[in-house]
């Protein structure tokens, strides 16, 4: 079934990509970025927080491996449910909900008396975690003209390494400073509700998801304020162009919420979805399961806790520019071979540390799979939504990041029971396995989607447009 946008809607869409980009663009991406920086430094603390919290409640390991799963069980679940509910109430919403509950539970945490208090405020802070991951590259997509589409939804998904980097910074600093470190480190990462104040007042809600639900007005308003700001900016603003009143398009009707986990099975999406789902799969196994084992596999190479400590933060560094220039490629290469390239890239790596011969071996590729994981994080986070339509496009990227959680918490596992028979070998064999696997999928199968709008990667709305007048500038001169 599908729903008619008017005239007025469509203009709408052709204002939007007429847009040069600047200021406005650039603070969008500030806020989603602080988000998910936000987000990328509260996941990794969880590693610094463990030694500290275990002599208090005198832990046994089956609670710390409760506890250091808790985040990700609730990202599982902010993940999936924050991509129904945006396509249901809309993206600004989810992200200022989700925002306001993982200060809330960061603060509960922080002041938590019981380890059984700790771990449930964990999860509910991992929900919020899981939601805001999810729902921020499909907002940023939404908004960003198709030329710099990949450029800044990649930049966005950048931040979590400034994220990494302070959790590493908070755990050496805050953790063992003070008696309760881990309560201060907790009460620092709930210090976004700060954001909400910005939120609140500079937020503004897609203009694609509005007009999807007819709500055109409220779209024209937000269109307008874009354009106010870009003009502030000292850029000049295009035309406006114009349509006749009975031109209409027609897209795929807003679905009931939740029917986007069916819809995302029909219509020609079937394949982009099992791609984007064996994608993130084989990229977050490969993650989790080296950065998590990483410095324990050093261990094993006989090297100091110490030095292994030492080069497992040279590694983690790597991801800054890994992310950054994934970023940049994805307009140059198109995401489809961005991906693919650091899938390779990786795979390559983890390949040549398992038959690194030397520590600085170890140490050089270790670095170098850093950078092309991240790099393909960069490619993948501005992916996902583009091959979604407006309609389920939080629902995809939300289902997606969820389905990836699973090869993350699978890694840890499978390698810490396979790693003394496998050694190390081994274990980065199956990384380079995983990295490999991804990159054939989506040089076979995958779609390429640079310099197209948003609209016009939808399939179903592909052939309902194919009799529909196409708006053009030297149409509406």
């Amino acid at each position: 079934m599908t729903v008619e946008i008017s005239a007025a809607g469509r203009v709408l869409l052709d204002r939007l990509e007429r847009l040069p980009l600047s200021r406005p663009h650039v603070k969008l991406l500030l806020m989603g970025g602080l988000g998910i920086a936000f987000d990328g430094m509260d996941g990794s603390l969880v590693s610094y927080l463990l030694p500290a919290v275990k002599p208090l409640w005198h832990l046994a390991p089956w609670q710390i491996g409760l506890i250091g799963s808790s985040l990700l069980i609730g990202i599982l679940i902010g993940a999936l449910s924050a991509g129904i509910t945006g396509d249901a109430i809309g993206r600004r919403k989810v992200m200022m909900y989700a925002l306001a509950l993982y200060c809330a539970a960061t603060l509960v945490a922080a002041f938590a008396p019981t380890w059984e208090i700790f771990f449930s405020a964990r999860i509910i802070a991992g929900i919020g975690v899981g939601a805001e991951a999810a729902i921020i590259p499909a907002f940023i997509a939404e908004f960003i003209p198709a030329r710099s589409r990949g450029l800044l939804v990649g930049s966005v998904a950048g931040f979590f390494s400034a994220g990494y980097v302070a959790s590493a910074l908070l755990g050496r600093v805050f953790v063992p400073a003070f008696d309760h470190g881990w309560r201060v480190a907790q009460v620092v990462t709930a210090l976004p509700v700060l954001m909400l104040l910005w939120w609140r007042r500079g937020l503004l809600e897609s203009p694609r998801w509005l007009i999807q639900q007819g709500r055109t007005a409220e779209a024209t308003k937000v269109v307008d304020a874009l354009e106010d700001a870009v003009r502030e900016s000292g850029k000049d603003v295009p035309p406006v162009p114009a349509a006749a009143p009975e031109t209409t398009v027609s897209v795929p009707r807003k679905p009931k919420p939740g029917a986007g986990l069916i819809l995302m099975w029909q219509n020609g999406l079937a394949r982009r979805t099992a791609v984007l789902w064996l994608l993130w799969i084989s990229i977050t196994f490969a993650f989790f399961g080296f950065f998590t084992w990483i410095p324990s596999l050093l261990v094993e190479r006989d090297l100091t806790i110490s030095k292994s400590l030492s080069y497992a933060l040279l590694i983690t560094l790597a991801q800054v520019p890994g992310y950054y220039s994934g970023a940049y490629l994805n307009e140059r290469l198109d995401r489809k071979w961005t991906i693919a390239s650091y899938l390779a890239g990786g795979a390559i790596s983890a390949f040549l540390i398992a038959n690194a011969s030397s520590n600085g071996q170890v140490l050089f590729f270790g670095i170098l799979l850093s950078f092309f994981m991240n790099g393909t994080y960069a490619g993948l986070y501005a992916y996902t939504p583009e091959v979604y339509p407006t309609a389920i496009r939080a629902t995809g990227m939300g289902t997606a990041s969820a389905v990836g959680r699973f090869g993350g918490i699978t890694a840890p596992i499978l390698i810490g029971v396979l790693f003394t028979s496998v050694g190390f070998l081994g274990v980065f064999s199956m990384i380079a396995a995983a990295l490999l696997l991804g990159a054939l999928a989506i040089l076979t199968l995958g779609l390429s989607t640079r310099g197209r709008r948003l609209e016009d990667l939808d399939p179903e709305a592909q052939v309902e447009r194919a009799s529909a007048p196409i708006i053009t500038e030297a149409a509406t001169s």
